[in-house]
């Protein structure tokens, strides 16, 4: 395939996106340019479609274009933080309509109806879902273009159309080969075949194979284009001050010592703060902190950190707080104190920030009554609507550019950043980016919940579960969501107030009614218990709350895993064995634990001082197990390696899925080890990574992954690594020093 014009030309079209003299300049100015990937927000005006048209390309759906210069272009319609997404759904469309991957040119898709993610009914990605919601969409897509080529080449050619071979971008019949784009004029005049058949798994020639994943040139040389990066004319910088407590509102402020700082241009009121717009980042930096601003009081300044605990310690030994149920089997807790070993331990998780690589920022152009917003984010749908209820803008007038992200976890679906950025715009008049620093971020997440758990089992001497009890207390996640959602997502004719007292509802549901989902996620499902019961009481102060890698798996698996444990000792039994007895009717976890038992040396000798811990969880449709060496030396924990087994169906890129897994473990040890937010008087407390620590090279533990084979439908690979690492590790602890940790971070004593 040809790659050279397009490239060109593609370069042309981002040309009005200056860079400014920052590495990426450097690098792209000093010749390492990408190969066939296109990184940049497109500047295309069109807003009926989710794409920019290439003048004569043939297009026979949403996703797909094929040039006069025989370039395919594809439209990806999830977002890619780093999870590999866009080399996943670039394969599937180079399978099936017989192309190289690396030939194809790839454009983030901007906002339309035919990009919703299947699974969620809008356009995100988020859930380790778009591999499994978009394998076959894709995968149909590109076969319906492959076949519409073929069926035009064959009347064209005036061919038996089964004499026709389609391989890396050319019709070959005769010995003879033609471009695909021979046959595009007459494909756009016949009617597009629906539901064309697939390849088979034993004809893939690009599912499975492992490659050097599509956008690493890129990113390793500095020519990606991340949202940060984005620039528009007469651009100004803009920070914005807001309350140590969140959602304390202004009660007053004075602007006019910032107003004098050097650049600064305008000082407004937010409803959540107060923003300073500058010519440059660093000027409206600087000036920020000279805005005096008197905050108002809330709820959440009465709460600290050690008072929540208590209350929830407090909660789970009050018989009269029942909670909601998440799970109900059999006979529940009835037959618990009819077991002759019954078991109870209590487990703490806190609250977390997500703590991205590139702090969150969007840049926002304002042309008349028109919008377009430039930002890396994990929905392009939620970016729109805060545009539209926010800025007041028609829908059809908003045109959002995504780009790169410089890691999601979870944070960047929600569209504050976008919701704040375009009301500075607007309130200005003027052309604005706006940037979080570190502190910001660290400050104003919305963080994963703490939890308290008091779990408890009854088992049979022969060591088989026979009750599973388990209480838990803590705050949301949906409620806080469905907070900011709702008010995005809702169409834009509905009142104002009317959408905003509906996105309230979510608190009193998920309190009163109906219990959240993701407060039960993996704490009841991976066992053969016949007899099961879990709830869940809302304790919540105020801080906000969100989704953060693998959601309440994050949380729950170091709790269901850790028991485990305890429950395997209090029968006698080897903590593997344990599993395996109770996991029978769950084959795909059984095979994983096996799998990593054997590939980890479960019960050879270890070097001196050094212990294995096991851990095994199913989430977002994955089966993993993990084995953590562990060793603790003058009172550090010291993770020396982890081996990890995973089953999550069909593999596209066999290294994205090792990469993925690997970046799980390092995330979650991390968390495991060093992860704690803390609040005193309803202010946070950490602010950069001197007081919220990331795990460093010299502490990353060597890792193995080894992968299920299968022909099953893909699973999720971004989030299953995780949950399973915590566990794993403080198991291995105990071993080493008799200690059960049951609270996170882990601290020895």
């Amino acid at each position: 395939m040809n790659n050279t014009s397009d490239n060109k030309l593609s370069t042309n079209k981002l040309s009005t996106n200056k860079l400014s003299i920052t590495r990426r300049r450097f690098l792209l100015t000093t010749g390492a340019v990408a190969s066939g990937l296109i990184v940049g927000c497109s500047t295309s005006d069109a807003k009926t479609v989710g794409y920019q048209p290439v003048a004569g390309a043939f297009e026979p759906n949403s996703f797909i274009q094929i040039t006069a210069d025989n370039q395919v272009v594809f439209y990806l319609p999830s977002s890619e933080m780093g999870q590999g997404i866009l080399d996943g759904l670039t394969t599937l469309i180079a399978e099936e309509l017989r192309v190289d991957p690396t030939a194809i040119d790839v454009r983030h898709a901007t906002l339309h109806e035919d990009y919703k993610n299947p699974e969620m009914g809008m356009q995100a990605t988020g859930g380790s879902n778009a591999t499994r919601a978009q394998y076959l969409p894709i995968r149909q897509a590109a076969a319906d273009a492959a076949a519409a080529i073929r069926a035009a080449a064959a009347r064209q050619l005036n061919q038996p159309i089964d004499k026709l071979l389609l391989a890396n971008g050319q019709v070959t019949v005769d010995g003879k080969n033609y471009a695909y784009s021979d046959f595009i004029a007459l494909a756009a005049s016949l009617p597009i075949p629906e539901n064309s058949p697939l390849r088979r798994p034993e004809q893939f020639d690009q599912i499975g194979r492992e490659r050097p994943r599509l956008d690493a040139l890129a990113k390793s040389t500095g020519t990606a284009r991340f949202g940060i990066d984005a620039e528009v004319d007469n651009l100004f910088r803009a920070v914005v001050v807001r309350s140590p407590v969140i959602g304390a509102p202004v009660v007053s402020f004075d602007g006019s010592a910032a107003l004098r700082q050097p650049g600064v241009v305008d000082v407004v009121e937010l409803r959540n703060g107060v923003a300073v717009v500058a010519e440059s980042y660093w000027q409206a930096r600087k000036a920020a902190s000279a805005v005096e601003v008197t905050w108002g009081k809330t709820e959440l300044a009465s709460w600290s950190s050690e008072g929540l605990y208590n209350h929830f310690i407090e909660t789970l030994d009050d018989s009269d707080e029942k909670g909601l149920e998440s799970c109900l089997e059999g006979e529940g807790d009835k037959l618990l104190d009819q077991s002759q070993h019954v078991i109870s331990a209590d487990y703490y998780a806190p609250y977390l920030a997500h703590a991205t690589m590139e702090p969150l920022n969007c840049t926002v152009e304002i042309d008349g009554d028109a919008c377009a917003v430039y930002v890396g984010t994990q929905s392009v749908q939620a970016s729109a609507g805060a545009v539209v209820y926010y800025g007041d803008f028609d829908a059809d007038k908003v045109k959002v550019h995504p780009a790169f992200l410089g890691g999601g976890f979870g944070r960047r679906g929600l569209g504050d950043e976008v919701a704040e950025a375009v009301v500075i715009a607007q309130k200005t008049g003027r052309n604005i980016q706006l940037v979080w620093s570190r502190e910001d971020d660290m400050r104003n997440d919305f963080y994963r919940p703490p939890a308290a758990a008091r779990m408890q089992a009854g088992v049979s001497p022969e060591g088989r579960i026979e009750t599973w009890a388990v209480r838990r207390v803590g705050p949301n996640v949906m409620d806080h969501v469905l907070d900011q959602w709702v008010d995005v997502l809702a169409p834009d004719y509905l009142n104002k107030g009317f959408v905003d007292w509906l996105s309230k509802l979510g608190h009193p549901i998920f309190k009163r009614f109906v219990a959240d989902p993701t407060s039960g996620d993996g704490i009841y499902s991976d066992y053969d218990a016949p007899n099961k019961k879990v709830r869940h009481i809302t304790k919540d102060p105020g801080l906000r709350t969100g989704a953060w890698r693998s959601v309440g798996h994050s949380s729950n698996a170091f709790f269901k895993e850790s028991f485990i444990d305890e429950l395997a000792l209090s029968v006698g039994m080897d903590e593997l064995q344990f599993r395996l007895v109770n996991m029978q009717n769950n084959p795909r976890l059984y095979k994983v634990t096996e799998l990593v038992a054997e590939k980890a040396g479960w019960g050879k000798p270890l070097p001196s001082g050094h212990f294995h811990g096991i851990a095994a969880h199913s989430s977002f449709g994955s089966a993993v197990a993990q084995i953590a060496e562990v060793s603790v030396e003058s009172g550090k924990i010291i993770v020396h390696r982890v081996t990890a087994a995973i089953d999550c169906g069909t593999v596209v890129n066999p290294g994205i899925v090792r990469d993925a897994v690997e970046g799980g473990i390092m995330y979650g040890l991390t968390a495991a080890l060093y992860g704690e937010i803390t609040f005193k008087d309803g202010a946070v407390q950490q602010s950069n990574f001197h007081d919220y620590p990331i795990l460093r090279m010299a502490d990353a533990p060597k890792v193995e992954v080894h992968i299920v084979a299968s022909q099953e439908h893909p699973e999720g690979v971004g989030e299953p690594g995780l949950p399973p690492l915590a566990p794993a590790v403080a198991n291995a602890v105990f071993k080493a020093t008799g200690q059960r940790l049951r609270h996170l971070p882990l601290k020895l004593s």
